[in-house]
């Protein structure tokens, strides 16, 4: 999948011909500048301090002195893709900069060997209820991007009803069971008038996969009569049931790896920037909303100040769909700062997206 590199709403340019500050479009970056500014990306994510055009110099075949890598700096500060933290101090990418890196730089094969086995193992044993996959699922992206992760589920009502099952639990109490197209399990308890019978509740059941076949819980028809009114009213209630469990459910999100922001809190741009971005998180409906807003785009990147939400402005989202049976049925993301390994992170995010909805189409 292709990372959504389009142009924030508000900004103007694009990474190949930004703006200046004097409104003017600039020309694309050379090839040379172009591997300084990657050199200067990738040495800040891996040791989170200012870099000197000295280190760059020595460190990168560049076929240049360090007075030219130093120059080439300065051009690339005026131009908005580095910027010098402190008087006399080396340079640290600025959002922009990350933008070109991420556009130009990051065409990663993919995991390592020992994470893709990793992703391998956990999908080819994994026996577990939804609930249970996608929390899972959260931890694992957690681990291989040591970021935070969010999970968001799929919406029950949107999914297609495969099975229904009613099952006597004791006299006048019985659970009815919807196994839905997305891998999801509805579960309620219906408390029946009368005593019916087990036979009665397998008649109910029956009938409801009969009539409700390929229909969706949001949207479930009302029951046909069978002529057994015990058999019917089995049947209406359990519709009943069902429609009112998802009626209002938004999609379930889960989040691993919370307590790396607090660790990395020195990463972000101000001094709450962590604060605000946990406080976010609390939040299921907002983090969802946000999420859902995403999943037209396919694998996408938002960088620092490309984010709508304040809370957002220090970090940096990567997120991808999985998609079910050829319907998105939910994404997967990391947030981090925005001095993030974004290969890694797109790697990771990519991988088990398509893993996970390979998993639950089986």
């Amino acid at each position: 999948m292709t990372p959504d590199t389009r142009t924030p709403a508000g900004s103007a340019g694009t990474p190949e011909h930004p703006t200046g500050d004097d409104g003017q479009v600039r020309p694309p970056l050379d090839e040379r500048r172009a591997r300084v500014l990657r050199a200067v990306v990738e040495e800040y994510v891996t040791t989170a301090q200012p870099v000197g055009s000295q280190t760059i110099a020595t460190s990168r075949d560049l076929g240049v002195s360090s007075a030219t890598v130093r120059n080439d700096m300065t051009v690339l500060e005026r131009e908005g893709y580095l910027v010098q933290p402190h008087t006399s101090a080396g340079r640290i990418p600025t959002d922009r900069g990350y933008r070109f890196f991420v556009d130009h730089f990051e065409r990663a094969p993919g995991l390592p060997p020992a994470q893709r086995r990793t992703v391998s193992d956990f999908f080819t044993t994994a026996h577990l209820a939804l609930e249970d996959l996608l929390h899972e699922t959260s931890q694992l992206l957690a681990n291989l991007t040591q970021h935070a992760s969010v999970v968001v589920g799929p919406a029950s009502d949107a999914a297609v009803l495969r099975n229904v099952q009613l099952v006597s639990l004791q006299p006048g109490l019985a659970l009815v069971v919807a196994v839905l197209s997305n891998g999801a399990v509805e579960k309620e308890v219906l408390h029946l008038d009368g005593d019916p019978t087990d036979d009665d509740l397998a008649r109910a059941g029956a009938a409801l996969n009969a009539q409700f076949q390929s229909s969706t819980l949001a949207n479930l028809p009302v029951a046909d009569t069978t002529g057994d009114p015990v058999v019917d009213r089995c049947m209406s209630m359990a519709r009943d049931a069902l429609t009112l469990r998802v009626a209002g459910q938004t999609e379930p999100l889960y989040v691993s790896g919370a307590s790396r922001i607090a660790l990395e809190q020195g990463s972000y741009g101000t001094a709450d920037g962590a604060a605000r971005l946990l406080e976010l998180l609390e939040h299921q409906v907002v983090v969802v909303s946000l999420v859902r807003g995403l999943l037209d785009h396919g694998l996408v990147v938002r960088i620092g100040e490309e984010n709508e939400r304040e809370e957002l402005r220090d970090c940096s989202l990567v997120l991808a769909p999985y998609v079910v049976e050829g319907e998105v049925a939910g994404s997967i993301g990391v947030l981090g700062p925005t001095r993030m390994d974004y290969g890694r992170a797109l790697a990771a995010v990519a991988t088990v997206s398509q893993q996970l909805g390979r998993i639950l189409h089986t």
